[in-house]
């Protein structure tokens, strides 16, 4: 793949003339995997989890970059990267990061908003995107320890916390634990369908609608499908 026409500059080169730009679009972080599991000695294919297989497969991981304008619903892909830790020493993370900065200081793409999965959930992305003056929505895995008590009691799993109607309906603060003490963060717990529920997380602290954030997410979870 590192041989393909298709880099992600020449990608944005392709696009770049068609998108339409603006302020309040999102950028969109989203993992692929491509399946080699019946394939042999292909360069980068790596044992890897697919979210599409929900299992580890053998395959070729790539970090998509897409741009969506809320106010005509359409996406572009626009950047792309080879997740391979063994050929360039580089995490999701860090590719994620790599993206951000040419959006910003190189594309010079207006955005309001990073929408991302909870592989992502890291103080340092969420410190680095607020830095660029930036929202983020994401995804907290269930079991991930948090505190909504202001320190009068122990973090606890994201699962066992309690809601009441108000919290349900506008979220609640948190902080999540390792994360700095100042650090706090906007959780809602959005109700996917009847048998899924997902915690979301933003540094919006003004944001107080659940149905505002779904609506929000949609636009990932659409992307992702």
């Amino acid at each position: 793949m590192r041989r393909e026409k298709l880099t992600p500059r020449l990608l944005w080169e392709q696009v770049q003339p068609v998108i339409r730009q603006k302020e309040n679009s999102y950028i969109i972080f989203d993992d692929t995997v491509i399946d080699k599991r019946y394939s042999e000695d292909i360069e980068l294919t790596r044992r890897q989890y697919s979210g599409n297989e929900h299992r580890v497969i053998k395959g070729i991981g790539l970090v998509n970059c897409v741009y969506f304008n809320p106010e005509i619903g359409q996406s572009w892909v626009i950047d792309y990267r080879i997740y391979d830790p063994e050929g360039d020493g580089k995490s999701k993370l860090d590719h994620v990061e790599d993206m951000l900065q040419g959006i910003v200081y190189h594309k010079l793409l207006p955005f309001g908003t990073v929408l991302m999965d909870s592989w992502y959930a890291t103080n340092r992305l969420m410190q680095y995107i607020q830095g660029l003056g930036k929202y983020y929505y994401c995804p907290l895995k269930r079991n991930r320890l948090v505190d909504d008590t202001e320190g009068r009691e122990k973090y606890k799993h994201i699962e066992a916390l309690e809601w009441s109607e108000s919290e349900q309906e506008k979220g609640k603060i948190i902080k999540i634990k390792a994360f700095p003490k100042n650090k706090k963060v906007k959780l809602f717990r959005v109700i996917v369908s009847t048998d899924k529920t997902e915690f979301i997380v933003t540094n919006d602290l003004t944001q107080d609608s659940t149905d505002v954030v779904q609506e929000v997410c949609n636009v990932r979870w659409k992307i992702e499908e």
